[in-house]
């Protein structure tokens, strides 16, 4: 191998590393900061999404405990009118 042939193909390495460092670089200081960053905001919406079914769920409750009162004041009332 003549010596032209040896600095091309030392040349192509030395570019292949700057591209992996590039590369590198990119991923780090970029990509796995905006993975981080939307990773967060899917927090956000789980806490959010659990926050709303929490509200659900107290609603329901509620909605229970209105039907039972009802059916007392019901017959709270039919006693009433037996009584008088």
């Amino acid at each position: 191998m003549d010596k032209g042939t040896r600095e091309s193909i030392y040349n192509d390495i030395q570019g292949m590393k700057k591209q992996i460092k590039d590369l590198q670089l990119t991923l780090e200081n970029e990509t796995n900061r905006n993975i981080m960053l939307i990773a967060e905001g899917h927090l956000d919406l789980t806490r959010k999404l659990d926050e709303a079914l929490q509200v659900d769920n107290e609603k329901e409750m509620l909605l229970i405990r209105v039907n039972s009162l009802e059916n007392d004041v019901r017959r709270l009332k039919e006693r009433i009118e037996n009584i008088a």
